[in-house]
């Protein structure tokens, strides 16, 4: 009995070749490394996001992948979007091994200066975007009987931090949501992942305007995430060491929680 506590909660993903794996949120940041880390490993991709240019410019970076790639842009803030999207892949591919939910925004904002607009429109993309995909994908997941999700939350979803009222709030919307997922899918055999990165590298990083402990490079990232996913870890989370530290602050009581993120952020 013991030992099933120490099995993997996924399925492990180890060996791309013949595997075919669809990222939404594709055209940047840990997206675009992670679609460009899985062609050399030889896995078929489907690659999407709004900007179908800078989508066919990642496909063109890899001219030796042939007909292993496929690009199929789409809102994916648009419920109809979805489902056309979905049968553009699936008549490609025939299966999906794996979906990667990624698309997503970032607006710093404190509460009293909240933009309403930004609010609604990260809840729109970051959250409700996450409810249409796995209302399209899940029933085409069960009905092959094999496959997994994967979504990218934040470590940001651990806990409140400065300026990340809204997309922190956000992130623990779907580390939440993805725990549930777990529940509801893998007794039926669907693998589920929670992507937590810390700061990484990307557009929306860039508008940070202060030290960010653990920076890592999309391609450190998407490293880490296939490392995590040939673990069949249930949540891959990186930077390991402050990814880790802020979990463990996230559990102290707030008293010394306060204080700690406080000192640490000169807040």
């Amino acid at each position: 009995m013991l030992t099933g506590l120490f099995k993997p909660l996924n399925p492990a993903i180890k060996d791309w070749r013949g595997r075919s794996v669809w990222i939404v949120g594709a055209s940047s940041g840990i997206g675009a490394a992670l679609a460009s880390a899985l062609l050399q490993a030889g896995a078929r991709v489907a690659v999407s996001a709004r900007r179908a240019d800078r989508l066919q410019a990642l496909i063109d970076s890899h001219p030796d992948c042939g007909q292993r790639a496929c690009v199929v842009p789409f809102d994916v803030t648009d419920a109809q979007a979805w489902q056309a999207a979905c049968e553009t892949v699936w008549q490609a591919f025939g299966e999906i091994d794996l979906v990667v939910l990624g698309a997503a925004r970032y607006d710093p904002q404190h509460a009293w200066n909240l933009n309403m607009q930004d609010v609604r429109a990260s809840y729109e993309l970051n959250v409700i975007s996450m409810y249409e995909a796995v209302a399209q994908l899940t029933p085409r997941l069960l009905g092959q009987r094999h496959g997994s999700l994967a979504v990218i939350g934040s470590i940001s979803g651990y806990t409140g931090l400065p300026r990340a009222v809204v997309y922190g709030a956000t992130k623990a919307a779907l580390q939440n949501f993805t725990e549930t997922l777990y529940f509801d899918l893998a007794p039926k055999g669907i693998g589920v992942f929670l992507i937590s990165p810390g700061f990484v590298q990307t557009p929306m990083t860039a508008k940070n305007d202060f030290e960010m402990p653990g920076l890592m490079t999309p391609d450190q990232a998407a490293v880490a995430i296939m490392r995590g996913l040939a673990k069949g870890q249930f949540e891959i989370r990186f930077p390991r060491g402050f990814a880790n530290a802020l979990r463990w602050i996230s559990r102290l009581p707030y008293r010394w929680r306060f204080a700690l993120l406080h000192r640490a952020t000169k807040q």
